[in-house]
């Protein structure tokens, strides 16, 4: 888990069909963060098929089936931040 602003913060899940345009991540510590798809743009561009292959590493990083990137907690965090 990732240790942020004395919390321990991980992801739980990835949802890409609760809001049209959004990347919905579940966090460990109960927040749900919403994230445009276009944020992330190599994500905007994968086809929906393509999107519900994903998968959380040491519940702090997602990547995808066919993807060779890897995204953390912090990415995340720092979107929201960003909101704020």
């Amino acid at each position: 888990m990732c240790k942020y602003k004395d919390t321990n913060i991980g992801i739980k899940k990835l949802n890409f069909t609760e809001k049209r345009g959004m990347m919905v991540v579940y966090l460990t510590d109960g927040r749900v963060v919403m994230i445009p798809v276009s944020y992330f743009r190599d994500i905007q561009h994968m086809s929906v098929k393509e999107r519900s292959k994903w998968y959380i590493l040491d519940d702090q990083y997602f990547t995808f089936e066919n993807m060779s990137r890897v995204y953390s907690v912090k990415d995340v965090l720092n979107y929201n931040m960003m909101q704020m």
